[in-house]
């Protein structure tokens, strides 16, 4: 596992109490799997399609969909030039804040979109 990886780990792992800790932590991977796709982008642009749908999963169970929008759309953005899996996940998570701020047509089209995505190559 990977120093991102791990601060990824860690910042699940916070208390529900130290949701600002965790928040933290979570922007914290962002930034360096930023910094490491722009470096990089054909070995860490998962890692920021992940870092990303994770930080936008754990703000919408935290009630906030608006934060967890953008940070959603960009990893369907990014998650785009990976196509397969990852950017099913992407739109899945997509849908689910849309759903969360009542974009349910956006939603459907999302969930669409990830139904006509064709399976990873092995």
């Amino acid at each position: 596992m990977g120093a991102i990886e791990g601060l990824l780990a860690f910042a699940q792992t916070r208390p529900r109490w130290s949701r600002s800790a965790a928040l933290n932590g979570f922007m914290e991977a962002i930034a360096r799997s930023r910094a490491l796709a722009g470096r990089a982008p054909r070995e860490h642009t998962e890692l920021l399609a992940r870092c990303l749908r994770t930080t936008a999963r754990h703000l919408l169970a935290w009630g906030r969909s608006t934060e967890a929008l953008p940070l959603a759309q960009e990893a369907v953005a990014v998650s785009r030039s990976i196509g397969g899996g990852s950017l099913v996940v992407c739109l899945h998570t997509l849908a689910s804040v849309q759903e969360a701020l009542h974009r349910y047509s956006d939603a459907a089209a999302a969930l669409a979109e990830a139904d006509a995505v064709p399976p990873d190559e092995d």
